[in-house]
């Protein structure tokens, strides 16, 4: 098992943006401190090159956010300003998902400790997001030959619409969001299966559709035997994310992560983690969640 980081890679960014970069490096520290991984798990991946990326973005789009020509509303969309250092991590935490992906066709199980960045559409990004990572890792897997299908399970609070959109008309890749109704994005788009939450949600009902989400996915002939699942396990339906609206517990979250987790080790199918989404007031939460995430995967999908 391999931990691909890409907090080496700084994004700046102005005083009093509310995305939280410094919680990668938090996080990684926090798994460094547990003792339960060698130095050598913790990997820097190589950036996705232009071939990869360009299997699931336009030309056009790869090349105006490399050059730097995207228009100010493109960045007022993706929320980060462009700059050199921005191409880079984007590159890398792309890459960082391909990597993570060859890891769990190794071992069974590859973390980005970063990615999920699912707004991101073929000819534009949104939303902190980029490029598509999961896309991108599915299309290089695929065409390497190292994988036919795949299922894409989504745990973020906001509707993986550009995961959704680019895998619509593609059969051999299935996609479960569990999303809050009212957060963005506001206009969604169709997944294999969509759940959608009220506001306030919490853990028995949000526990219950989940488990409705992947039954349907894993049972009911969507994608019964995949070859491998993506997890984007967003620490955001937390009930002290301010992006949100969902009340879900960190207790919760975790029966969350378990379920999908057993789905994985019943079928014996490799798995590869995403961290998405975590906008909570105080960062220590979204850490919190997230290591306790990477550390039940590691329990029960590792010997």
């Amino acid at each position: 098992m391999k931990l691909f980081t890409t907090d080496l890679f700084v994004l700046p960014l102005p005083d009093g943006h509310r995305f939280p970069m410094q919680r990668y490096r938090m996080l990684r520290d926090r798994l460094e401190a547990s003792g339960r991984y060698r130095p050598e798990q913790f990997q820097i991946p190589p950036a996705a090159s232009d071939e990869q990326l360009l299997r699931v973005h336009t030309a056009d789009w790869v090349h105006r956010t490399t050059q730097g020509t995207l228009t100010p509303d493109e960045l007022r969309r993706i929320g980060f300003p462009w700059s050199p250092e921005m191409v880079e991590r984007c590159r890398r935490s792309t890459g960082a998902t391909i990597a993570a992906a060859r890891s769990a066709m190794a071992d069974g199980l590859g973390v980005n400790l970063a990615g999920g960045t699912h707004h991101a559409f073929p000819e534009r990004g949104a939303g902190y997001c980029v490029f598509n990572d999961v896309a991108v890792a599915i299309r290089a897997m695929q065409f390497e030959g190292l994988i036919r299908t795949a299922c894409v399970v989504d745990g973020d609070v906001h509707q993986g619409d550009g995961t959704a959109l680019i895998f619509e008309q593609d059969q051999s890749v299935a996609t479960f969001s569990l999303h809050a109704a009212k957060a963005f994005p506001a206009r969604k788009q169709r997944s294999t299966i969509d759940i959608e939450l009220p506001p306030g949600t919490g853990d028995v009902e949000y526990l219950s559709a989940w488990n409705r989400g992947l039954t349907s996915l894993f049972e009911e002939c969507h994608c019964p035997d995949p070859d491998i699942i993506f997890y984007l396990a967003g620490a955001d339906p937390y009930i002290g994310d301010t992006l949100g609206g969902l009340a879900v517990s960190k207790n919760g979250l975790a029966e969350r992560d378990r379920a999908i987790f057993s789905v994985c080790r019943t079928k014996s199918c490799p798995l590869v983690i995403t961290m998405a989404g975590g906008y909570a007031h105080d960062i220590t939460d979204i850490v919190e969640i997230q290591t306790r995430t990477i550390l039940m995967a590691t329990d029960m999908l590792t010997h």
